[in-house]
């Protein structure tokens, strides 16, 4: 009898274990009529649970953390002590249900996979149906909570209504404790916003795109205003309810929101700017960023996908703003974007050369941050250890201080071990920015993408007689056996 463990299986653990190219052929094998006949009737159809969980695929604001509810005798708890998450590697928490309540859209976002006029099969779930499914999928263990979001259908206050109606329904008839990120639908009724807010333990309304005027070419129906508003409300009501102790919930995890990198044609230290202002004046718990693949074919969006790196560094300046003290002008020089050959910290560095070297023993912790190479737990551990006794390079490296960016930045005891030719430098950190990058290989990767000199730097050294050209990065560095010499450190 088919079981919603097979379900989960072929939806989410299936595909991320083998591939997308494979999966189309799997779950035609797996549903076949027999399977689909022995169904429970009154359930979600497993073809409707396919089409929503599909269409949720590209909103990549899912993080569960934050949350202070605990279990007050019904089910679940997503309290930190007592969830256990599963985040890939860039942050993205797998351990929620994904799924829309509906794709049937009345928007033409250009760039959505479910906008108004594009043929794609559509479906809508009932509150009760999404609230029995988070309940099955939890007591097998197979999630920690659940992320709602649905398209607009009929109206705003319509679909509002139902995203409503369905977290009700999980906190009062089946009193659910689990972890709940619900999608805000813009222009809704802001009575139907707060009231959603009590039960959810995060909200997100998503900007999609940094200014005005994309909006309005990309996704004519929305506004900034439309956006911002209830946003702001939710920061309102939230300070308010706190400060008038009132029982219950109010938004525990808080806000967050999400930006597509690349559909429009603002330069990061735009969106770095827009991220600060909303950290600032929203007190957002995270903004994401999601970089632009062309799902849908359109003339007035990129033809080709702008690629995870970019994405990476949008991250990192994120990572820079919230905990490092950086400010949104220091990290992206205005109309400028982040460089892709290192990370942000180091491009900030390089454009202050007047800062650095400090000296690691008497630096304050301000200063340490601001090193390549030197994070939050490196910087601490420095300034306990230097109260005992001076530290040279060797403590640093038992510290896990990554050196070969850092020594070009620090001095220990007044000794410098870096490069002294600025060009070198750039060089030097562009090749170990590439080593970073190298990754594990899985079954699944075709071996000719890579050719037959390998990947990393020493593919990118290969001799030009196999086809290949140096890398920016390497002609930074001038002749061939210079770059050489930076790989195996000799330089």
């Amino acid at each position: 009898m088919f079981t919603y463990w097979t379900l989960f299986f072929v939806i989410i653990a299936y595909p991320a274990a083998i591939g997308k190219g494979r999966e189309q052929n799997f779950i035609e094998h797996l549903f076949d009529k027999r399977q689909a006949a022995c169904y429970n009737e009154g359930m979600i159809s497993e073809e409707k649970l396919k089409i929503l969980t599909e269409s949720a695929k590209y909103d990549v604001s899912c993080s569960s953390s934050g949350s202070g509810r605990k279990n007050g005798g019904g089910m679940g708890n997503a309290a930190p002590a007592g969830c256990c998450h599963s985040f890939t590697p860039d942050g993205r928490c797998i351990s929620l249900l994904k799924i829309l309540l509906s794709n049937r859209c009345i928007y033409s976002c250009r760039y959505c996979p479910n906008r108004a006029d594009v043929d794609v099969p559509r479906a809508s779930a009932t509150p009760e149906e999404i609230a029995e499914l988070t309940l099955d999928f939890y007591k097998r263990n197979y999630i920690e909570g659940l992320f709602l979001s649905s398209a607009v259908e009929k109206t705003p206050d319509f679909t509002m209504e139902r995203l409503l109606a369905a977290v009700k329904l999980l906190r009062t008839k089946y009193r659910f404790h689990g972890y709940i990120h619900l999608k805000g639908i813009p222009r809704a009724d802001a009575g139907l916003v707060s009231e959603a807010a009590k039960y959810a333990d995060r909200m997100s309304y998503n900007l999609e795109l940094p200014t005005e005027a994309s909006l309005k070419l990309l996704a004519p129906q929305k506004s900034t205003e439309s956006l911002l508003s209830p946003m702001r409300q939710l920061v309102k009501e939230k300070a308010e309810f706190k400060e008038e102790h009132k029982k219950g919930h109010f938004l525990p995890a808080g806000q967050t929101t999400q930006l597509i990198v690349g559909a429009s044609p603002e330069p990061d230290s735009r969106i770095v700017r827009l991220s600060e202002a909303l950290y600032q004046k929203m007190g957002l718990k995270r903004v994401y960023y999601s970089s632009y693949v062309p799902v849908v074919q359109d003339s007035l969006l990129p033809t080709l996908p702008v690629g995870q790196l970019r994405e990476h560094r949008l991250y990192q300046a994120d990572w820079l703003l919230r905990f490092y003290g950086f400010t949104a002008e220091e990290i992206a020089p205005e109309g400028e974007n982040l460089p892709l050959e290192y990370d942000p910290k180091c491009a900030w560095a390089l454009r202050n050369p007047q800062c650095f070297p400090v000296e690691v023993n008497t630096a304050p912790l301000e200063m340490l941050l601001r090193v390549p190479g030197i994070g939050g737990r490196g910087a601490y551990k420095i300034t306990e250890a230097r109260r005992y006794a001076a530290l040279d390079f060797s403590d640093l490296k038992r510290m896990r201080i990554v050196l070969k960016r850092a020594k070009h930045f620090i001095t220990c005891k007044g000794k410098y071990l870096g490069a002294k030719d600025e060009r070198a430098v750039k060089g030097l950190l562009a090749l170990g920015a590439r080593q970073d990058e190298a990754r594990q290989l899985s079954l699944f990767d075709e071996p000719e993408r890579w050719g037959s000199g390998g990947a990393g730097a020493a593919g990118m050294l290969s001799g030009a007689g196999e086809g290949r050209t140096l890398s920016p990065a390497v002609q930074l560095l001038g002749t061939r056996e210079t770059a050489l010499a930076a790989l195996t450190g000799e330089l």
